[in-house]
């Protein structure tokens, strides 16, 4: 269980003179900018409002930054928690979003209290790549009623809500949105190779909406935001419906811990050097979503995109990813009636640029190319990602990769038998002694053991056989139990059995299985190959006099 004082924040994670300050409030604006359309579009997507999205930014942003793990970590609402919180939204209402962001994150909290976070880790490459190209494609698709200037259809499956969102537009086809949608895209896609300063998303929105205004086009807008944080009410949280809500809250307390993680990693490969602590993360997404939640704000979690800006914008401590915070806010207060203008189509763009980009299709070449055990686990996850639901994915991901690598494990275990003894002073051979040698290499667990159980006890015309283990690398019960089976079959025949090179803890393992009772007692355990050998041939000889 981890150490309370390790998951408080520390002295030394804020600035100590003033050019650190300058780098970080540069930094914070920088990101700050970049998350404002960003928050405002996952808002929107998730069903739960703009308004939403920036609470989130702000309030989840602030309270990760003190407390998580990472000093470079950007945290805000994200396109894979969106995905996770569309279908909570359809079926329980925003107010459960709420209370199952609150559980989230004391899920979280236990998890480092646990100290879980070095887990995630031990997920394969193809999971993540598989889970992320799914996510991707999801946002995508969800766009498609902003993106045709439609009514958001109540379907929970995304399929079928592009389906309805198509036909919507049929009978009554309007091209502004879709018009400003397509400008959005195309100046985000452009405007970073002509101006790399400048925030091609913020820019890209602003001239969407300004050509909306003047051209006073009939697209639906993001509407006027709450002039403050809405505390909602205890009371007033679904709590009737607790017991359907447990399992939306591990899901999406699961995302945060891996997609945090995941970022938090990212960030310590872009800044060098630098290394995060798992499970404060894991505490500050917990505090994080908490906090966000209770204001009325959606669930968080780590922002790759964003923390990767912030680390290229020169920050230097926490106070960046405070900065980018208390940006957003600034602009909620200063520009709030603004920002009622943006279209929908707008934001629509933008998350198609994000979706985009979310994928690294160079990793999904290298993947696909490098073996066809991995291309089917990272099809098999982007497919359940698109079908069902993360956590469903992330599960059927990681028992894909389980069972592929069992099978991998299985084959490359190997049983030979010798045709020739390893002494030197044995020119007769191994068969003329009526003696089999048997090598294994690899391992000896439920997934291998089995193939060779046939082929040891249908061995004849031999009086002795002896078993080599010291190739065997693992050894499960099953491995342990196929073993005794093999050893009772044979000396069921009259065919003596040694065993010779076991480790200690295949021997302590054999030991509790039963197997090695009567082996020891007859004096067939040994450390070598060649004594073991040596006794097998006296063994067989004598059988043979007699």
């Amino acid at each position: 269980v981890s150490d309370p004082v390790r998951l408080r924040p520390r002295r030394g994670d804020w600035p100590r003179g003033t050019g650190q300050v300058r780098a970080d409030l540069l930094a914070g604006l920088t990101v700050g900018i970049v998350a404002l359309p960003l928050a405002l579009a996952f808002g929107v997507s998730s069903g739960m409002g703009a308004a939403a999205g920036l609470v989130t930014a702000i309030v989840a942003g602030a309270v990760a930054a003190a407390f998580g793990g990472s000093r470079f970590q950007v945290s805000g609402p994200t396109g894979a928690m969106t995905v996770v919180l569309i279908p909570v939204v359809a079926r329980h209402g925003a107010e459960a979003v709420l209370l199952v962001g609150v559980l989230a994150g004391l899920f979280l909290v236990v998890l480092a209290g646990l100290r879980v976070g070095r887990f995630v880790g031990f997920i394969p490459t193809p999971v993540v790549e598989g889970f992320t190209l799914g996510i991707a494609l999801i946002i995508a698709l969800q766009q498609v009623p902003a993106a045709l200037g439609v009514d958001k259809p109540e379907a929970e499956r995304t399929l079928a809500l592009v389906w309805q969102a198509a036909e919507a537009f049929l009978r009554a086809p309007a091209a502004p949105s879709l018009v400003l949608t397509g400008v959005v895209v195309a100046l985000m896609v452009v405007l970073p190779r002509l101006l790399r300063a400048v925030p091609a998303s913020l820019v890209a929105v602003a001239l969407a909406t300004l050509a909306a205004e003047v051209l006073r086009l009939d697209v639906p807008r993001i509407g006027a935001l709450p002039s403050g944080f809405a505390v909602p009410a205890l009371g007033d949280l679904p709590w009737a419906q607790l017991d359907t809500l447990v399992g939306p809250a591990i899901a999406i307390a699961a995302l945060a811990a891996i997609e945090s993680l995941l970022s938090a990693t990212v960030a310590d490969g872009m800044s060098g050097g630098e290394r995060h602590d798992p499970d404060r993360e894991l505490f500050g997404q917990g505090l994080a979503n908490a906090a966000s939640c209770l204001v009325g704000g959606m669930p968080a979690t780590g922002a790759i995109a964003r923390t990767a800006v912030n680390i290229r914008a020169g920050a230097q401590t926490r106070l960046s990813a405070l900065a980018h915070a208390g940006v957003v806010a600034g602009v909620v207060l200063g520009l709030g009636g603004v920002v009622a203008l943006i279209p929908l189509a707008a934001l629509a763009g933008v998350l198609l640029v994000t979706a985009a980009r979310m994928v690294e299709f160079g990793s999904l070449r290298a993947i696909v190319r490098t073996t066809r055990s991995d291309a089917l686990v990272l099809v098999a996850t982007a497919a359940a990602t698109l079908l069902f639901d993360l956590v469903v994915a992330v599960e059927v991901g990681i028992a894909v990769a389980g069972v592929l690598a069992l099978r991998h494990i299985a084959r490359s275990t190997l049983m030979e038998r010798l045709e020739a003894a390893p002494l030197a002073e044995d020119p007769e051979g191994l068969l003329q002694r009526r003696v089999a040698v048997y090598r294994f290499d690899g391992s000896l667990f439920f997934g291998a053991a089995h193939r060779f159980l046939l082929e040891l006890t249908s061995v004849s015309d031999v009086d002795a056989v002896v078993l080599r283990l010291s190739g065997v690398r693992t050894m499960d019960a099953t491995g342990a139990a196929l073993l005794g089976d093999v050893i009772e079959r044979l000396e069921h025949r009259g065919v003596a059995v040694l065993l010779s090179g076991a480790r200690p803890q295949h021997e302590s393992l054999l030991r509790r299985a039963g197997v090695l009772e009567r082996l020891a007692h007859e004096r067939h355990l040994f450390a070598h190959a060649d004594d073991a050998v040596r006794h097998a041939i006296v063994h067989a000889e004598r059988k043979r006099a007699a």
